[in-house]
């Protein structure tokens, strides 16, 4: 009887655990289609004090500070994102210590080290190698991992001509992403970062001035998921009047 229990108490907290997660990617979802930032916020909040988080949530907290970190450097909120980058560097140090997929794990390192570059200009020629080398290794380690391609087109894309930036090159490997998750289409729905690549794929378009598939892109980003307000009320509704002009 009391193996019994203790096998129902098991199962109990796994499918505990499994909800969990399911309910996490869900809030952070709809946080990021809907602009309700706080939710994510709450999310990470809860995982980063939760005790003894196995590598597999700790990743996923990662995955979430590294989307809110980026959202409150967008948002002009640089002390809250040094607050978060540095949890996320610690998570970081840690999955890679217990060699968590290393591949992923230089993903985020670059995304980091660029992270730290928008806190502090003055740190690009120091830290932009860094985060160059790590896109690089992401990609070595794992060809089919998308994340490792989004981040050799972020240092292709901010980095200047004279140090090998390329805003051209950027797009492809921005492209290479987008045909390595769409493989998986079952895993794209209701994924934050699947619609964070293609707004970025949107703005790189914009920014070398092809509008017309700038527009196709963020049409096929309402296509799948009409409910993102910012493209549906903010980003298409410019780009279409732009080209009105």
């Amino acid at each position: 009887m009391e193996r019994s229990k203790y096998w129902i108490t098991i199962v109990f907290f796994g499918l505990f655990a499994l909800s969990l997660k399911g309910s996490n990617k869900s809030d952070v979802y709809n946080s990021y289609i809907n602009n309700h930032m706080s939710v994510w916020k709450s999310v990470i909040d809860q995982l980063n004090y939760q005790a003894d988080k196995p590598n597999e949530l700790r990743y996923e907290l990662l995955n979430y500070q590294y989307g809110y970190i980026g959202w409150c450097l967008g948002n002009n909120h640089k002390d809250e994102a040094l607050i978060y980058l540095k949890f996320a560097e610690e998570n970081v140090k840690l999955l890679e210590s217990r060699k968590f997929d290393l591949s992923l794990i230089n993903g985020y390192k670059s995304a980091l080290y660029g992270y730290r570059i928008a806190t502090n200009k003055f740190s690009a020629p120091f830290v932009g190698p860094k985060s160059s080398d790590c896109a690089k290794l992401a990609v070595l380690l794992d060809p089919n991992q998308p994340f490792g391609y989004f981040q050799l087109g972020n240092v292709k894309f901010h980095s200047p001509s004279l140090m090998g930036g390329s805003k051209t090159e950027a797009i492809g490997y921005y492209l290479k992403a987008k045909a390595i998750m769409e493989k998986k289409d079952g895993e794209i729905q209701g994924d934050w970062n699947y619609l964070s690549l293609l707004v970025t794929i949107a703005q790189a378009y914009e920014s070398i001035n092809d509008n017309a598939k700038a527009k196709l892109m963020y049409e096929e980003i309402l296509k799948f998921e009409p409910g993102f307000n910012w493209v549906r009320d903010d980003l298409y509704p410019r780009l279409l009047a732009k080209i009105k002009k």
